[in-house]
This record gives C-alpha cells, structure tokens and sequence, in this order.
C-alpha cells in the first residue's frame, strides 16, 4: 500500500496524529508543522519572508523553500489543502 492511501485512509484527527508519531521522529512532525504554518501564512499573502520567519521562529530559508513550492513548482499540495478553506 502506498503512504497516500495509508493517509487517506485514516479516519480521525488522533489515527493521524498516532501514525505520524509512529512513521516519524518528533523533529520531523515539528518541521512538517512549521512548513504547514509557514504555508497558511504565506498563502495570506499579507506578511513579508521576514515577518513570516520572524513570528515562527524559522529561517528565510525556509520561507523561501515553501514559498517555491506554494508557488511554482507543478505538485501544488499545499494549495489543494488550502484553497478548502
């Protein structure tokens, strides 16, 4: 079974939480958060790079990098999740 069905088919806010604690380390799920964070923030669009790194304690780097990925590169998963809300 391939991860994104495993995903897909979990039923509740805590079986993911408990798979992802199972799959991944502490550092991991933070960075993935952060990521997240950064994305929603970034989506907004009413924050500079700076200001985003800033209120969550990353690096520009980081902004950049997510920034690239919200933006321009063709996977668009960010935006799929974002454009729900």
């Amino acid at each position: 079974m391939k991860l994104s069905t495993a995903l897909k088919n979990l039923n509740s806010d805590k079986d993911i939480d408990n798979f992802l604690k199972d799959l991944c380390t502490p550092a991991e799920i933070e960075a993935m958060q952060e990521r997240w964070e950064v994305a929603q923030l970034l989506y907004k669009g009413d924050s500079t790079y700076r200001d985003i790194a800033s209120k969550l304690n990353t690096s520009t780097a980081t902004v950049t990098r997510v920034a690239r990925f919200l933006f321009k590169e063709s996977n668009k998963g960010y935006l799929s999740l974002l454009k729900q809300d």
